[in-house]
């Protein structure tokens, strides 16, 4: 892990000029929130005790630039002691970027992940079974659903079609019908940051990655920044119900966010968002590689569309939340023998990074055997209040 857990591979390639948001724990004081150069960390408590305070402020990204906080720790040494196997307590280590927000995700916002969702459907979670059907189901309904508009009069007419043909599905209702996929990934305080373990459940033997864009809005429905993501994702849980997608999709370490939230300013806006390309990495400990991607400018649905239906008269989120923007990579790569697919395995290191928001690495083990999640919201009041005294 310490090996990509370093500036040039952590950090944006214009770090120069990015505002860098995160938190970090720091012995004697708990988590605290910090701004990130390419050279220091430093502690901005002074603005805002939490993420979730900061991110309500008004102009974020002057008030940033112009605060000077105590220096924790260079960037280097805290990026090296942030790898879960090498932690030293009198050093910080980097926390996932978000606190007391709410862990939301979207799901099926791209064409084809929401094939693979059909499949995993169709499979009923049988990894086995999932060439056969992949097959099957592009026989019928194609794999050029990317042309259709969600909700648009020609998706209508595309589901009365496939209900004649018996191909309709729930994840094709959410994936080109008007109503979005959002649900809660995790839990407020369970992401785990960069260099920490994250956690698939024992029981899974079909699963995989979610490379992932996560947007940081606060209570407003304003979008302040971005940052990156793993929703990890049980295959074969979700696929046998869709009724078991919280078993799926939250488990201890199952969520991975960071490194860094950046703030948008004038150098870096949500349209620079709308035109990232996520590269994913998985390495094996046998020597199993596996690469992907997912393109941003190929969602179906606009990233502040997808906001506006987690947020707004029909449900508020007074500590903000971060939104998961779905992933169009679902890996199919043969791992452990042909029609298997690929699902991970104890020790994959899994990489998500993007030239402007750096690098997110973890390493994989079940959930069981990840140190449980104590961390919580009274824990962080306890240090808050401490340290007010």
């Amino acid at each position: 892990m310490k090996n990509i857990l370093d500036t040039a591979s952590a950090l944006p390639v214009d770090a120069a000029d990015a505002l860098l948001v995160g938190r970090v724990h720091v012995a004697g004081r708990g988590a605290t929130l910090v701004r990130v150069t390419a050279e220091s960390v430093f502690d901005i408590s002074g603005l805002a005790a939490t993420s979730s305070e900061l991110l309500e402020l008004q102009d974020l990204a002057a008030l940033l630039r112009s605060h000077r906080g105590e220096r924790l720790a260079s960037t280097a040494d805290v990026l090296a002691n942030s790898a879960f196997d090498a932690r030293r307590e009198s050093m910080p280590w980097f926390l996932a970027p978000c606190d007391l927000q709410a862990i939301k995700a979207a799901g099926v916002t791209f064409v084809s992940s929401m094939l693979e969702r059909v499949i995993e459907e169709q499979a009923r979670g049988d990894a086995s079974r999932a060439e056969a059907v992949r097959a099957a189901v592009v026989a019928v309904i194609g794999d050029n659903l990317g042309a259709v508009v969600p909700g648009s009069p020609e998706a209508a007419k595309l589901k009365d079609v496939l209900i004649a043909q018996g191909m309709w599905s729930q994840y094709l209702e959410v994936g080109i019908g008007p109503d979005a996929e959002i649900f809660t990934k995790s839990q407020p305080m369970s992401a785990v940051g960069t260099g920490s373990e994250i956690g698939i459940h024992p029981a899974s033997s079909w699963n995989n990655p979610e490379p992932e864009i996560v947007l940081a809005v606060n209570s407003r429905g304003e979008v302040p920044g971005v940052t990156l993501g793993n929703d990890v994702n049980l295959r074969d849980f979700e696929g046998r119900s869709a009724l078991l997608l919280g078993k799926a999709k939250d488990n201890n370490a199952s969520c991975a966010i960071g490194p860094f939230i950046r703030i948008f300013d004038d150098g870096f806006t949500m349209d620079d968002v709308r035109q990232c390309d996520l590269a994913m990495k998985v390495a094996g400990p046998e020597g199993f590689v596996m690469e992907g991607a997912s393109a941003i400018s190929m969602i179906s649905r606009d990233p502040l569309d997808l906001v506006s239906q987690a947020i707004g008269a029909n449900h508020q989120y007074p500590d903000g939340f971060v939104l998961f923007l779905g992933t169009m990579f679902a890996p199919t790569q043969d791992r452990h023998g042909p029609g298997q697919g690929f699902t991970h395995v104890a020790g994959d290191v899994v990489t998500v990074s993007t030239p402007r928001l750096g690098t997110l690495a973890n390493r994989v083990n079940t959930s069981d055997r990840i140190a449980p999640w104590t961390y919580g919201i009274t824990a962080l009041m306890r240090d808050l209040a401490r340290r007010s005294r």
